[in-house]
């Protein structure tokens, strides 16, 4: 039942991914795009650069940033056991949000390193990318001291209120622009990796993704407890250490590139939960893998289908995100109360 159910997921992700591909803001007749993609058509019109240059690696940077968030989210979820954790929850968002505002809001937009200058877009992105870092470096220096899972994760909830703050206070010192272009950024979108940027992006996302994989088996044995895992001898710190290194680096790579997306990873678990019935880390995230691609094809699809309009990512996955949420919420209730 489990293969069946797989096969059919992995069938509409693949179709979410056509579908990606074909339909967009800008109607182009199937044809066209046939005669594009298979035969190299329109080869230096401005069609083959929307076919090629926009839509598939839009495509496929919604597969994998919906892959990565939620397969970080299932790992927080069982590191944790929380179902409510999130790859946002250990404040690795609000470092790259943090690093973006830095860019954005105080440094006008570009940055200046060992005689090099970067501006625009890169800026952006490397700005994401070390905040993400920082916050991840200090978090991995945090769990040496900390013991304690629970004390880690409040750690990880008051670092991000500390970003938050320091982010409020840059919008307030910054420029109208500067607000603007920071907000914009806030907003999520999966169209901002283009081809050239795309092995790395795909690179980057596919490590954590095998990093989680070798995961499975210790995850299995959080999840009968942490007394039992110590008594078969499995290293905690080192489990713990290496999670919060694939959670970040997935979290980080796909905030950096497409801003920070909400809901996906504290979803989409849930969902893979609802749909395959397993709790065995080997099944269920190659299950998050396919799912969570397929939720972002998804979403990316919502964002383009009004015509001559891209609508913000964030105002997609909420509609996704929150009926699952509150689904889960009330579940817990409801089953405390039959206790």
């Amino acid at each position: 039942m489990t293969t069946i159910r797989f096969a059919v997921t992995l069938l509409l992700t693949g179709v979410l991914f056509v579908l990606n591909i074909y339909i967009g803001s800008v109607d182009i007749p199937i044809e066209t795009v046939n005669d594009i993609l298979f035969r190299g058509g329109d080869a230096e019109g401005p069609l083959r650069f929307i076919v090629i240059g926009s839509r598939l690696p839009q495509a496929i940077t919604a597969l994998l940033a919906g892959a990565g968030l939620t397969v970080a989210g299932l790992m927080l979820q069982t590191a944790f056991r929380n179902p409510l954790a999130g790859p946002s929850i250990l404040g690795i968002t609000s470092g790259a949000s943090l690093g973006v505002a830095f860019v954005i809001l105080f440094l006008g937009g570009s940055i200046s390193l060992a005689g090099y200058t970067w501006g625009g877009y890169l800026a952006v992105l490397l700005g994401a990318f070390l905040g993400s870092l920082a916050i991840m470096a200090l978090l991995l220096l945090f769990s040496v001291w900390l013991k304690n899972d629970l004390m880690l994760l409040i750690t990880g909830v008051m670092v991000g209120y500390l970003t938050s703050s320091v982010i409020t206070i840059l919008n307030y010192l910054s420029t109208a622009e500067g607000v603007h272009g920071y907000v914009a950024w806030g907003m999520g979108n999966f169209n901002g990796v283009s081809l050239g940027q795309l092995p790395v992006f795909a690179a980057t996302v596919c490590a954590g993704l095998l990093m989680a994989i070798l995961l499975a088996k210790p995850l299995n044995v959080i999840l009968l407890g942490e007394n039992y895992a110590h008594n078969l001898g499995v290293n905690m710190m080192w489990v713990r250490n290496i999670l919060l290194l694939a959670t970040g680096l997935l979290t980080a790579v796909v905030t950096a590139f497409c801003g920070p997306v909400s809901f996906i990873g504290l979803a989409v678990p849930h969902i893979v939960r609802m749909i395959f019935r397993v709790a065995d880390h080997r099944l269920i995230i190659p299950a998050c893998i396919v799912t969570g691609g397929g939720i972002g094809l998804l979403c990316n699809l919502l964002c383009i289908l009004p015509r001559n309009i891209m609508l913000p990512l964030n105002g997609v996955t909420p509609l996704i995100g929150v009926p699952v949420i509150l689904y889960v919420i009330f579940k817990e209730r409801l089953t405390r109360k039959s206790r």
